[in-house]
């Protein structure tokens, strides 16, 4: 998650999305709709720890997948309208809880 916002931040590459095409918001849905599949046949647990976030990405991911799967080019129309400060605020906020599940998952155990 945190290597994608990187790449698709703003600063990064700023004309990333200016020619998106139906197309193409239909097949990254897609991509999307089966990584949030995957996480939550594999990670469900919604009790309220750390691990909630996973559960709480995984059917982020899985809806933002559908919406773009089934409603392709009203996304694109509606995103194209949002201002970029808007994007670099979430994608901060994604950032940064990448940044805390992976530091929680592969960090080191606080129980011993």
């Amino acid at each position: 998650m945190m290597a994608i916002v990187v790449a698709e931040f703003p600063l990064v590459q700023p004309h990333l999305y200016d020619a998106q095409i139906p197309p193409v918001v239909y097949l990254s849905g897609v991509l999307m709709f089966v990584a949030g599949l995957a996480i939550v046949r594999a990670h469900n647990v919604w009790r309220w720890r750390w691990t909630l976030l996973v559960t709480a990405s995984g059917w982020g991911v899985l809806l933002l997948g559908l919406t773009r799967m089934f409603a392709a080019g009203r996304y694109r129309s509606v995103s194209a309208g949002v201002s970029p400060g808007f994007f670099m605020v979430s994608e901060c906020v994604l950032f940064l809880a990448g940044l805390a599940m992976t530091f929680k998952a592969y960090g080191p155990d606080r129980s011993e």
